[in-house]
């Protein structure tokens, strides 16, 4: 015989049953995205970091430090250069994007949001051989033009200059341009490297050579010229004296979260400041 009254009783366990495994559940993703938020000990996941070789060894390192510091976390580092990193931004392929340049208007027409990392000098490299101490705006523009080819034309040795410029889409190329070219365009004999380190290897192996690479990875290997009398270096830069200067930017499609957040945070921070000034960028809020 059917009992209503015993029907009733396991039809109230059960629905206090499933109600005890929803809160259960609901508290459980509350934890997960607590724990994304940034909690020391608790975060987790994996993120994807891209653009710009100038920007990449910085990230290199922070990523190191961050993932020491929560060890749950992965932070992949790429290369590509600064508009492959608006690209993978934009794309969503790349959850940060790094580059070493201002955005161009057709880039902050996306609405990227930017966080300055850090200041660069651009240094006009030569190798230490070279007799050659320093050089004006107009003799460097002309030297990337073609129209100045032997360094006797501009104090050095009766030697052809061997020009070296970066790859299309470079933030270093592309702070270069618009800072000593302007309007005018690049010798199209110049040799092309895809990277700052690949820039460097032809100067410190090639006496006559020139080319513009990051200040920050700039050592006695090879000799960075005054432009205008002054010297590239970190005063220099934040006093404004060297022209040949730009940002170091990171940048995300919308407002960072979770672990994206947190690794951006952790850059600007203090800690991850003096990182950035210990691996030779110049701190916009670390003196």
């Amino acid at each position: 015989m059917f009992n209503r009254k015993k029907y009733f009783h396991y039809f109230i366990l059960g629905s206090l049953l499933f109600m005890s495994l929803a809160v259960i559940g609901c508290g459980g993703s509350e934890k997960k995205d607590t724990a994304n938020q940034g909690q020391s000990g608790e975060l987790s996941g994996s993120i994807t970091i891209a653009g710009s070789t100038s920007v990449q060894p910085f990230s290199e390192v922070l990523a190191e430090e961050f993932m020491t510091k929560y060890p749950g976390t992965e932070v992949n580092v790429q290369g590509g250069g600064s508009s492959q990193g608006v690209t993978a931004v934009v794309s969503k392929t790349a959850d940060i994007g790094s580059v070493s340049r201002e955005l161009k208007e057709e880039e902050k027409a996306e609405n990227l949001k930017e966080y300055t990392l850090a200041l660069d000098g651009i240094a006009i490299a030569v190798n230490p051989a070279n007799k050659v101490e320093g050089l004006t705006l107009e003799q460097l523009k002309n030297i990337y033009l073609g129209n100045i080819t032997n360094w006797s034309e501009v104090g050095g040795s009766d030697a052809d200059i061997t020009l070296v410029n970066r790859e299309a889409g470079s933030g270093t190329r592309g702070a270069f341009e618009e800072l000593v070219m302007g309007e005018d365009t690049i010798s199209d004999k110049a040799i092309v490297q895809n990277s700052t380190g690949a820039v460097k290897t032809i100067i410190e192996s090639d006496k006559n050579a020139i080319g513009y690479i990051s200040l920050a990875v700039t050592d006695d290997k090879v000799k960075a010229v005054k432009i205008e009398g002054i010297e590239a270096t970190a005063d220099n830069i934040i006093s404004g004296q060297y022209k040949i200067a730009r940002p170091f930017i990171y940048i995300t499609a919308e407002e960072p979260r979770g672990l994206a957040k947190a690794f951006i945070d952790y850059a600007l921070s203090d800690e991850g400041q003096a990182i950035v000034v210990e691996e030779g960028a110049i701190s916009k809020t670390l003196k």
